[in-house]
């Protein structure tokens, strides 16, 4: 059985449903294999993570693909200079301190990068 890691990347709030779409086309494409799939935002996109910011946000296919293992990261620096505070961000996001370092590690790591 195949292993498959990819580490979808936003910087871009006009690029979230084009991202959950593929995210969601990646799983229903890998059904029964081992994925692992993180996205990480960083710049305008981490507004996307706050509901607050009015962005009407895809909470429910989010936490759909969450159920599914897929991990959701948001960049400590850009949530920093958007005035985000990580309470106020959905409560399944994770923060990273940087979201350029994320990226290395995880190519590092073996991790397909794709940017819609």
């Amino acid at each position: 059985m195949a292993e498959y890691k990819v580490i979808f990347h936003i910087d871009e709030n006009d690029k979230w449903n084009l991202l959950l779409k593929n995210v969601s086309n990646l799983l229903n494409a890998t059904d029964g294999e081992e994925v692992y799939i993180e996205v990480l935002a960083n710049s305008e996109a981490v507004k996307y993570y706050a509901p607050s910011q009015n962005f009407n946000t895809d909470i429910e296919t989010m936490k759909n693909l969450h159920k599914k293992g897929v991990k959701f990261v948001a960049c400590n620096n850009a949530l920093a200079a958007h005035g985000i505070q990580k309470e106020n961000i959905i409560e399944f996001v994770d923060v990273v301190p940087a979201g350029v370092l994320e990226l290395v590690k995880k190519q590092n790591e073996g991790y397909a990068y794709i940017k819609p």
